[in-house]
């Protein structure tokens, strides 16, 4: 029964699902049935192909990682395309069938689970609204992750469970999804019971590894701050806060108290001689809001550890030089080995080796930062087991997206303003700062902080300033956590006017018989950011990313053939196209 049930859900975007009746007419009997489901949905989230694409789309994309030069290949190759913005549309990591085969799964349950509490009396009401929570914060979270990489998605909610179903369903605008997300989530937040985790002891891990109301805040969170800064909206600045300000209130209130934390106080934050190992050795950290429990898959382990069992550290991806030269570090040099950081990132986020490129330690080696660990990794986790969890959401991420949105409240203040708008806008950077403060400070030795961050340094900083430091801090504490593209994404659309977010690409390009579109320009500072570490062909990859269109994926091919309502994206259409289709 159980093979016949994970045999049930392909992908959502060419779903060719089994006719298979037996499963249909003899499953969803019991409230043991409605858990395999439910559980079949995270493990889905963890598996390999999704966890790959959450490495690509949130890291590769970015400044943070440039793909091995040692190795050949079909993966090597599709990562080029990427990197140099020629990117086909049969690209192997233009594909969305892993996320929605998650979607579908959530679907699934969303609309058998009910029917269950009628057959089962120990399924109850209780039992079924809880999983229904799980699975429209899980859902909620896909199309997220689908409208930040391919922004024209079909939102989907019905399940599909045998191949004879209509699978032709157009894409909906980024604007229409994202409504669809806030409206879902809200939802789910009000049925609190069935979310807390308050009490739960830090070692089981549902308390991080499913959706709890900490992880649904912050979601929540983050689509705020991310609508707002597509539309420009004070309003949703102002929702992102009130989330983020909820999530920080409850892991202070759910904190068990007798650790030397930084700020105890304030935010519950383990202290740099323990922060690595709580989050990325033990995992599912006190800090923690959601992680995607691993299960032993090499979806992590081939990008950013070794791609074969046979090989001994080399993986598809390598940090860029941005980790080493001093960059993103002050007094941070891989180079040398006299490095004077006091920064205990710097030492566990990358190291050199005798070829001089910089490979990834965070989510690989299990060593302690703490005593300045040495230019290498230690005691690696093993390519059989590779036990790491994929974070999604913990405190220090919700900490800097709420002085992220504090500084975009900053006014422009005109000549002769008041006191006290001038007062309003420098409480905000002043509070924005102190978050970036504590994330910072708790990262350093604790025998050297003179370089830690002072208010006196930073008050004269103007709202951009203050925007770029968070940037940098968030890229020093969430790097390769699948953050930094859509950090820059949100740079890029705070700093451009006229985004058509209400309409899809293919609605907006009815009727047109060329092959570009009037979208706005992106902001040439974003377009600096992502391409610093693609070397000499940086210039030639900036100006090949001129407008919105150039940010996203293309939709699969594979999948316009099957579904012809599937418009490309017009980055990666041709004349042809535009003729055929319209």
């Amino acid at each position: 029964m159980i093979l016949a049930c994970m045999t049930l859900v392909s992908c959502v975007d060419t779903i060719i699902l089994p006719d298979d009746k037996t499963v249909d007419e003899d499953f969803w009997k019991s409230k043991e049935d409605v858990a395999l489901m439910v559980n079949s949905a995270y493990a889905s989230l963890a598996s390999e192909a999704l966890l790959t694409r959450l490495v690509i789309w949130g890291d590769f994309r970015s400044d943070e990682m440039v793909r091995s030069s040692a190795l050949t290949g079909a993966i090597p190759d599709a990562l080029d395309e990427i990197s140099t913005v020629n990117m086909q549309t049969t690209n192997t990591f233009a594909s969305w069938n892993s996320v929605y085969s998650v979607i579908n799964y959530c679907n699934i349950v969303l609309e058998r689970a009910e029917a269950v509490m009628q057959l089962d009396p120990n399924y109850t009401q209780s039992d079924y609204e809880a999983d229904r929570c799980q699975m429209l914060a899980l859902r909620s979270l896909c199309y997220f992750y689908l409208v930040r990489n391919f922004r024209d998605v079909p939102y989907v909610t019905t399940a599909f469970m045998n191949s004879s179903q209509d699978m032709q369903i157009p894409q909906s605008s980024p604007e229409y999804v994202i409504g669809q997300i806030i409206q879902t989530l809200e939802e789910v937040a009000t049925n609190a019971n069935m979310l807390r985790s308050d009490g739960m002891p830090t070692s089981e891990w549902r308390r991080v590894g499913w959706f709890r109301l900490d992880a649904v805040n912050a979601l929540l969170a983050d689509v705020y701050l991310w609508r707002a800064s597509v539309l420009h909206s004070t309003s949703d600045y102002q929702k992102c806060i009130e989330y983020c300000d909820k999530v920080i209130a409850s892991k202070r209130s759910q904190h068990v108290r007798g650790r030397n934390e930084v700020q105890e106080k304030e935010f519950p934050l383990a202290d740099g001689n323990s922060y690595y190992s709580d989050i990325f050795v033990t995992q599912n950290a006190e800090e923690s809001i959601f992680e995607i429990q691993s299960t032993g898959n090499l979806g992590i382990c081939k990008y950013l550890y070794k791609y074969n069992n046979n090989n001994s550290t080399e993986g598809f991806l390598r940090a860029s030089n941005i980790f080493g030269n001093g960059t993103l570090f002050p007094n941070g040099d891989l180079s040398t080995n006299n490095s004077s950081s006091s920064d205990l990132r710097f030492y566990s986020a990358c190291y050199t080796s005798s070829d001089d490129y910089y490979h990834i330690k965070k989510m690989v080696s299990q060593l302690n930062v703490a005593t300045k660990a040495g230019s290498a990794r230690s005691n690696d986790r093993t390519y059989t087991a590779f036990d790491q969890n994929y974070i999604v959401y913990r405190l220090t991420d919700v900490m800097l997206m709420r002085a992220e949105a504090m500084v975009q409240l900053v006014n422009d203040l005109p000549d002769g303003a008041s006191d006290s708008e001038k007062a309003a806008n420098t409480t905000l950077l002043q509070g924005a700062f102190h978050l970036v403060q504590v994330v910072n400070t708790r990262s350093l030795y604790t025998d050297n902080l003179t370089d830690s961050m002072k208010w006196n340094t930073y008050r004269s900083y103007t709202k951009d300033q203050m925007e770029r430091l968070i940037l940098e801090e968030r890229l020093r504490e969430l790097c390769f956590e699948g953050k930094r593209w859509y950090d820059l994404l949100r740079y890029n659309y705070r700093h451009v006017m006229g985004v058509n977010y209400a309409q899809t690409f293919g609605e907006q390009m009815q009727g047109m018989g060329t092959n570009e579109i009037n979208l706005v320009d992106n902001y040439e500072e974003m377009l600096n950011l992502a391409t610093r570490s693609r070397g000499a062909d940086a210039p030639a990859i900036r100006a090949k990313m001129r407008n919105e269109a150039y940010l996203y994926m293309p939709i699969p091919n594979a999948d316009i053939i099957v579904c012809p309502l599937l418009v490309q994206n017009p980055a990666y259409k041709t004349s042809g196209d535009f003729e055929k289709s319209y």
